[in-house]
């Protein structure tokens, strides 16, 4: 289990919640891969868990549902409101939801869950507040995420300013005791610049390091070592990302 300061990251993501959206298109890709991995029926009851700016609050209100948003930073939640998101909107912490046993139909927590302290209890706490016979719907990423920004900054002999996420393997055991289908999923993002690629990482408050450490200066000559060393392609400068996505069903 990694320490993690809540309070650091609600403030990194509400830094980012003005522009979050124009940056998040591996969160829209890989929240549609989660989507179609539910069918669900009319009219449900639906907690987006870690919710945003509230992209996939809308497109499940859009469908019908009633839909309470929850962030535990306070800038997400106050643009998902701004936005008209939700039918409700609550402040509060995956792993200690303010909430009662049953309260939803179903649950939806996409990409949030990896900012947790342990994933048990996050995954605990999403399943308590689901009624027997609901679903709950959450994404994550893996150990092997983000291997371009790694290895690059390895070659310049400093630690890479990326978290560390669990492997697939502790994501298997977090839900074992779940009835539970996971799907392995590895979506590819592409840039200019090395430089344009760590400022999509800026630009969806995924700026907080659970180390405590603080991120590196970067210099003019330090960008042009990271673009001499950066994996790239064709279609430019890479990142990856490994993703896990798991439905629960609730007995």
């Amino acid at each position: 289990m990694t320490l993690v300061n809540k309070h650091a990251v609600a403030q990194a993501f509400g830094r980012a919640a003005p522009t979050y959206q124009q940056h998040a298109g591996l969160q829209s890709r890989s929240g549609e891969h989660l989507m179609a991995l539910l069918t669900l029926p009319l009219h449900q009851r639906l907690l987006d868990a870690g919710c945003g700016t509230g992209w996939f609050s809308r497109r499940w209100r859009q469908q019908g549902h009633a839909i309470t948003a929850l962030d535990l930073s306070p800038g997400m939640l106050a643009q998902a409101e701004q936005l008209h998101s939700a039918d409700a909107y609550l402040m509060g912490d995956i792993e200690a939801l303010p909430l009662p046993e049953g309260a939803f139909d179903g649950v939806w927590s996409h990409l949030a869950v990896q900012w947790c302290e342990s994933l048990p209890q996050a995954l605990k706490e999403l399943t308590r507040v689901t009624r027997v016979g609901g679903q709950v719907a959450f994404s994550t990423l893996e150990a092997a995420s983000l291997p371009e920004l790694t290895l690059a900054w390895q070659a310049l002999g400093a630690p890479a300013p990326v978290n560390r996420f669990l492997s697939q393997q502790a994501i298997q055991q977090a839900c074992a005791q779940y009835k539970v289908r996971l799907v392995t999923d590895r979506l590819t993002e592409h840039f200019i610049s090395p430089l344009a690629a760590l400022q999509s990482l800026k630009g969806i408050g995924a700026t907080h390091l659970h180390s405590g450490q603080s991120r590196p200066m970067l210099s003019k000559a330090r960008l042009r070592a990271l673009e001499a060393v950066w994996p790239r392609d064709a279609q430019g400068y890479r990142l990856s990302y490994q993703l896990v996505y798991g439905v629960i069903e609730v007995e």
